[in-house]
């Protein structure tokens, strides 16, 4: 007999709390029952109580034969645990940072109270898109904070524009900051792809909205990131050799001046990648004592815009720039653009897109000659061409007037080309490797002559 306590427990449940409904069958008696006809059965009083004594020893066991007959298919057996190692335990430690690292700094942060060491990049030079390995080393110099976490941030190398967010745990969190023994070398190494672009790797650590500061302002990008090592080499900047006009060009916007053949041409590259462009955009450029001329040759099916006032958006649209850092100190710059209507924009920048001044007049005088029909999709343009007439005094500081011989500038020439009214298209006489016409580490030098 079944004692009525057990009855009551069983009762008291539902059959899905012990198996599974379903077709699963038992065997009674010689006879094959399926399961809920057996509860059936059970519970509505169709069993003896010596039946119903095994049916619910049967079903009680029930759940333990299932699971002993288990379906080697159905997942991955229950992993043994294992005791870890002491060495799986603690940080790995060094008694000094390797000879052969790639980057040196000596960094601190905290007060003094961790040292940055330096980063070795293996390996050295990769193509982009190779796993590069990084390892980084740091020393604790006094008792570290609790709480921070580590942080790596890889940078456009000239613009500062993050690329990556290679944030981790250190040593796969065996390490926590707090944790570092005093003068002991800890290692951390991780794998990235190498960058398309010339990139900078920035480093710290972090704790909510705060990030443990950086000692020395020389070490860090202003917002406590140490400067770590840098990935790829930046293409060589490339040279305008500008000529002293014998006699100055008629701005006309036909470029047919015998002036402009004293001029070497070159042809502007995609701003992003530095690869040929689809449609062909030539320039030229000429000096006076009082002036500095500018002639874009622009090959272009469908000339448009829609832009009409002085210092409207032709960013926006299809246009022609030049971007002059005089006295080549990569923050005070001149943007100066022309539209096919002839629209002028100009703007007066006291640091990297910081500033626009559009009330400065940079008394340019400009002329647009199109070959073809403007605004009118219907049919095929050929070309529209630009000369500028650029007073040297109105421009931001200038080092000479006129500029000396051998006197170098940095500059920028660009174009906007917006195919089928919709895709954009940079190009650029200095390709930047970002998509940012205000990269100004990336201008290349004119040199008057």
């Amino acid at each position: 007999m079944v004692p009525e306590a057990t009855l009551t427990v069983l009762r008291g449940r539902r059959t899905p709390d012990l198996l599974s409904p379903g077709e699963r069958t038992v065997h009674v008696r010689g006879r094959t029952v399926s399961i809920p006809r057996l509860w059936r059965e059970t519970f509505l009083g169709f069993a003896s109580p010596m039946r119903l004594s095994r049916l619910c020893i049967l079903l009680l066991t029930l759940p333990l034969l299932l699971a002993a007959c288990r379906d080697e298919q159905a997942g991955p057996r229950p992993r043994t645990s294992r005791v870890p190692s002491p060495e799986q335990t603690q940080p790995r430690t060094l008694d000094a940072a390797p000879a052969d690292l790639t980057f040196r700094s000596g960094a601190t942060l905290g007060g003094g109270t961790v040292a940055y060491l330096g980063s070795r990049v293996t390996p050295a030079q990769a193509s982009p898109g190779q796993p590069v390995m990084l390892s980084h080393y740091f020393q604790a110099l006094r008792q570290p904070p609790e709480g921070y976490g580590f942080f790596v941030h890889v940078v456009d190398a000239t613009t500062g524009q993050m690329l990556m967010n290679a944030d981790h745990d250190i040593q796969n969190g065996l390490a926590p900051l707090a944790t570092w023994p005093l003068g002991k070398v800890i290692e951390d190494s991780h794998t990235i792809p190498m960058p398309q672009s010339p990139a900078r790797v920035m480093l710290g650590f972090w704790r909510g909205d705060e990030r443990l500061p950086v000692d020395d302002p020389r070490a860090q990008d202003g917002i406590n990131r140490v400067l770590g090592p840098t990935l790829g080499d930046a293409p060589e900047l490339p040279e305008y050799k500008v000529p002293r006009a014998k006699k100055p060009p008629v701005i006309d916007g036909a470029l047919e001046d015998e002036a402009w053949k004293e001029a070497a041409p070159v042809v502007l590259r995609g701003s992003f990648d530095g690869r040929p462009t689809a449609l062909r955009t030539t320039a030229r450029l000429l000096y006076d004592d009082a002036h500095l001329y500018v002639a874009f040759d622009v090959e272009d099916p469908d000339i448009w815009g829609t832009l009409r006032k002085r210092d409207d958006p032709l960013y926006e649209q299809e246009v022609v720039e030049i971007f002059l850092d005089a006295n080549a100190d990569g923050r005070t710059y001149n943007e100066l653009q022309v539209s096919p209507h002839d629209v002028t924009f100009d703007a007066y920048f006291p640091a990297r897109r910081q500033g626009m001044d559009l009330s400065w007049d940079s008394g340019m005088k400009s002329a647009v000659k199109v070959r073809g029909t403007l605004d009118n999709p219907a049919d095929r343009d050929e070309r529209w061409t630009v000369e500028l007439q650029i007073p040297f005094a109105r421009l931001a500081e200038v080092p000479s007037v006129p500029p000396k011989k051998g006197e170098r500038w940095r500059f920028n020439l660009y174009r906007l080309e917006h195919r089928d009214r919709r895709d954009v298209e940079g190009h650029a006489f200095s390709p930047l490797f970002v998509g940012d016409f205000h990269a100004l580490p990336r201008f290349g030098w004119l040199t008057f002559e």
